[in-house]
């Protein structure tokens, strides 16, 4: 077993939660198990009327929530103003008419860190398509481009240590004196390691993809724990060095 880091990071993002071609488009507070599962299949170049591969379900996924970022709403409006024949079709082959209105939600400035484990083979695989991806990644919608650097290393083995102890983490020093941690939500598929943090909220969330078929989309649940973690404040480090500290940190798996 080893894992992938990657650093999702953008001036929006946004994770739909329960809504599909409604008029709210909502997002979830981290990055959904749908979403990524969808950013890998995109990368290795399967489609979404395509069968999902099963090494998808042994993925494991780990969040570090650097900056929960700020909700935003854009109030949005398409077509309206024209000649039915012009305005925007919809899937049965027809024109919508009247303008179409949409409420977006979106992540400003947020900040993940995700550990993606699995097979050593898989990981591999998938590493080599994130790294040249068939379709370009986004962060839960198309308009939502990441920054980079995207993927922080491709190859770990103790994913947890990395996370915990080396990521730079993507946030000002605390101000406090005599501060030596920093506050850190985790977001796992399995109980936080004992007895680091004994204590985890306990989420029920419907968002293990089935099917990405336009018409036929569908989810089951999973089961994730929420924990809040101090890490070193060295980690956090001046904000004006962090792109620096970043990259040197996935430089350092090319040159070793």
């Amino acid at each position: 077993m080893s894992a992938i880091l990657l650093r999702l990071a953008g001036p929006l993002q946004s994770w739909g939660e329960r809504s599909a071609f409604t008029a709210v488009r909502d997002t979830a507070p981290f990055p959904t198990r749908s979403a990524l599962i969808g950013l890998f299949a995109a990368a290795e170049g399967i489609g979404r009327d395509e069968h999902l591969p099963d090494r998808y379900d042994h993925l494991r996924l780990t969040v570090r929530v650097d900056r929960p970022g700020t909700r935003v709403i854009d109030y949005h409006t398409v077509g309206g103003g024209l000649p039915k024949a012009r305005t925007a079709a919809t899937s049965g082959g027809s024109n919508k008419g009247a303008a179409v209105i949409t409420r977006r939600h979106y992540l400003s400035d947020a900040v993940f860190v995700v550990a993606v484990s699995g097979p050593d083979q898989s990981m591999h695989q998938l590493a080599q398509a994130l790294r040249r991806p068939h379709w370009a990644p986004y962060l839960g919608r198309r308009s939502c481009v990441p920054d980079e650097p995207f993927v922080l290393r491709s190859h770990v083995e103790d994913p947890e240590t990395e996370l915990r102890c080396h990521v730079p983490l993507s946030r000002p020093v605390p101000a406090g004196p005599g501060e030596h941690t920093v506050d850190v939500e985790f977001l796992r598929e399995d109980p936080p390691p004992a007895p680091s943090m004994p204590g985890a909220d306990v989420l029920d969330v419907n968002d293990i993809p089935v099917s990405f078929s336009p018409h036929g989309r569908s989810h089951r649940m999973r089961r994730l724990y929420k924990s809040v973690e101090p890490l070193p404040q060295t980690l956090a480090g001046p904000q004006h060095t962090l792109m620096r500290r970043l990259i040197d940190y996935a430089h350092t798996e090319d040159s070793a």
